[in-house]
């Protein structure tokens, strides 16, 4: 298998706890990430932005303003191993979106591109206050391709990195490894789930019982109690998970609001939001980053796009470079150097600055 969507993350996970034995955690873990990103300049904050508490790190202001749009079930922290490289040249702001991390929204709060495309302009507007580059990752991607055809006065160029364009809209969804993920999603909602991370746990019981051994979900479950206990306010961080993926995918269903998944689910996400008609209605330069994939003997996409998929967006953009990128669903986990690299080169090199 090629590649693994963080949106499922099942089968990155496997490999990960394969390779440790969870146990009681009680030492508060620290992520070396940390330590170089604060010594880059950056500071957590939060603003708040119509009904949205947003939370966010900026970065020192050397160069102009870009915009980082995390993965679905992820938050800000996903960005750490290329953080420090991009506050060289610019003026970062890596920003929780509604459904994730530390940012809060009112009961009711509409799960849409739309609504959240909306605020994270108005975001750009009034706090930023001049246009910026723009990148997003999967989810990020696509709020990210939301802003460049919808407020396309904010938005110099953008990068969208291995977003499920088409793959993400219903019917077609239903043909992704992602969507049992937000089949789960949207069954949290309806069980009013208040802790979704031990739900998922939970609900991949079957899973981790036939693939990882019988109790494993058990044991991930003890390890992240014992560390909530012993860390209580903290984001979740298990440092016997080694791979840099899985760690951050634990830590971001830790703060996820499955209202989020519910909304591919039902497909209420791309309300008023058809990917082929944004596409084309963008001006500004995009480079559109395509990661390894994988189309199932059953048919199923485990990835962000198939390559018809990805050559339709690309054909769409005004002014759209397409590269493929031998590095899983998260580039700039699995590959920060490159992405730090393709990321600089495309928006300073190529678009005037």
């Amino acid at each position: 298998m090629r590649n693994t969507a963080i949106t499922l993350g099942v089968v990155v996970l496997l490999a990960a706890i394969a390779l440790v034995t969870l146990k009681t955690v009680n030492d508060r873990y620290t992520d070396p990430g940390q330590a170089k990103v604060i010594a880059a300049g950056y500071v957590e904050k939060t603003i708040r932005v119509n009904e949205v508490a947003l939370s966010y790190v900026e970065g020192p202001d050397n160069g102009p303003p870009l915009v980082l749009l995390h993965a679905q079930h992820l938050d800000w922290y996903s960005y750490n191993l290329v953080l420090p490289g991009l506050a060289r040249s610019f003026h970062v702001f890596d920003i929780d979106y509604p459904g994730h991390g530390a940012t809060t929204v009112p009961a009711g709060y509409p799960m849409t591109a739309e609504r959240i495309g909306t605020d994270l302009g108005d975001f750009i507007e009034t706090v930023i206050k001049e246009p910026a580059y723009v990148t997003g990752n999967s989810s990020g991607g696509l709020l990210a391709t939301w802003l460049a055809a919808n407020r396309p006065e904010l938005v110099r160029a953008a990068l969208l990195e291995d977003p499920p364009l088409f793959s993400a809209e219903q019917p077609r969804i239903r043909q992704t490894i992602a969507y049992k993920s937000f089949v789960t999603s949207n069954q949290a909602v309806q069980d009013r789930a208040d802790d979704f991370l031990l739900y998922w746990i939970r609900a991949s019981k079957p899973f981790f019982d036939r693939n990882v051994g019988r109790g494993s979900g058990s044991a991930l479950t003890r390890a992240i109690t014992s560390y909530r206990g012993a860390n209580p306010g903290a984001p979740v961080e298990i440092g016997l998970l080694k791979n840099d993926t899985v760690r951050q995918f634990i830590r971001g269903l830790d703060e996820y609001d499955p209202r989020f998944g519910a909304a591919f689910y039902d497909g209420t996400f791309n309300k008023n939001f058809g990917h082929a008609a944004a596409l084309s209605r963008i001006t500004c330069p995009v480079l559109l980053l395509q990661a390894n994939f994988e189309v199932r003997p059953d048919g199923i996409l485990d990835g962000a796009m198939s390559q018809e998929e990805a050559g339709r967006a690309a054909s769409l953009l005004r002014d759209g470079t397409y590269r493929r990128i031998d590095a899983t669903h998260v580039v700039h986990l699995d590959k920060p150097a490159e992405f730090t690299e393709l990321l600089t080169g495309f928006f300073l090199q190529n678009t005037g600055n």
